[in-house]
């Protein structure tokens, strides 16, 4: 690492990259959809990224880890670049996600019983021609979750 205006320490992507466990391909994902910076370059066109590239890509990467969309972070990141807003926007994010969140649980619950309830018709030991599990998945109809 080499030290930038005698300031701050600078890394190339590469380290960056190891620094935060986000892939390098992710980090030029990010520049180009605008959640990142562009970084500044070395005399040899390097990106050079610094202490707030790493900060901010840790936000991106927790925000990720979360499940949040690219354009939800983008609108989180804007907000905490202007730290004297009101926060209700970001509050509203939240909840939305949430929402989401619990309603995939709600669907991955339904899911589960109807993979339950299919591979119980089934020990094993038959041919694939008289298999419950076959016939169940051949027609829809037959799955619970698709009455309801």
């Amino acid at each position: 690492m080499t030290v930038a205006s005698g300031l701050e320490r600078v890394m190339p992507i590469g380290a960056l990259a190891e620094r935060t466990g986000v892939k390098v391909e992710t980090i030029r994902y990010y520049e180009q959809v605008g959640l990142l910076p562009p970084p500044e370059r070395s005399e040899g066109n390097q990106r050079r990224y610094g202490r707030r590239h790493a900060e901010r890509l840790a936000f991106i990467k927790h925000a990720r880890d979360l499940g949040f969309a690219v354009d939800s972070i983008r609108t989180l990141l804007r907000l905490s670049d202007t730290p004297g807003i009101a926060c209700d926007e970001a509050h509203a994010i939240s909840v939305s996600h949430l929402e989401d969140v619990r309603g995939k649980i709600t669907k991955l619950r339904s899911l589960e019983k109807e993979l339950e309830r299919i591979a119980a018709t089934c020990s094993g030991g038959v041919a694939a021609c008289d298999c419950a599990i076959i016939e169940a998945l051949s027609d829809h109809g037959q799955c619970d979750h698709a009455r309801h």
